[in-house]
């Protein structure tokens, strides 16, 4: 056996049933050639000896009791710490940003040659116009009132 095949049965049936006899032989006498792959594989043993018996430490007594007590000191929440700002945009932030996308998606229209477009494409170019406004606005309301959640139903007294 080669130094990979030894190291991939160790560590494939280290932990699991055994391999076969003959195929155990073969792993001990490549060991006592191959100082390394002897080395890897006492290193392997100690590490899956501590994983399984020492690798949690013992919980200390009165660790829960502890706990429970500093628990109980921490101060309530106040309501700033309620409504975290969402990527750094305040309420009046989105609030604004909102009206902003609205008034600049509707009145988009009134420049660049509306009415030629209009004219030209008729009443089929209102439908994509419509659906993407509302799909925009639709998206973006989505957005605002999911990050939002909290402190809109605390505002309207939803709790």
């Amino acid at each position: 056996m080669n130094c990979n095949e030894v190291m991939n049965t160790a560590y494939e049936f280290e932990g699991n049933e055994p391999p076969s006899i003959f195929t155990q032989l073969r792993i001990q006498l490549h060991l006592l050639h191959c100082s390394r792959c002897a080395g890897e594989i006492a290193r392997l043993k100690s590490a899956r000896n501590l994983m399984r018996e020492s690798f949690f430490p013992a919980v200390p007594e009165g660790l829960e009791e502890r706990i429970m007590r500093s628990i109980g000191l921490e101060e309530p929440e106040t309501d700033h710490e309620w409504y975290p700002e969402i990527a750094g945009v305040s309420f009046r932030g989105w609030v604004v940003t909102g009206l902003i996308i609205l008034v600049s998606l509707s009145t988009s229209f009134l420049g660049m040659d509306f009415s030629k477009v209009a004219d030209h494409w008729g009443s089929s170019f209102l439908l994509p116009v419509g659906i993407t406004i509302g799909g925009v606005v639709s998206a973006y309301g989505a957005i605002f009132i999911g990050s939002h959640l909290k402190e809109l139903s605390h505002r309207f007294n939803l709790h």
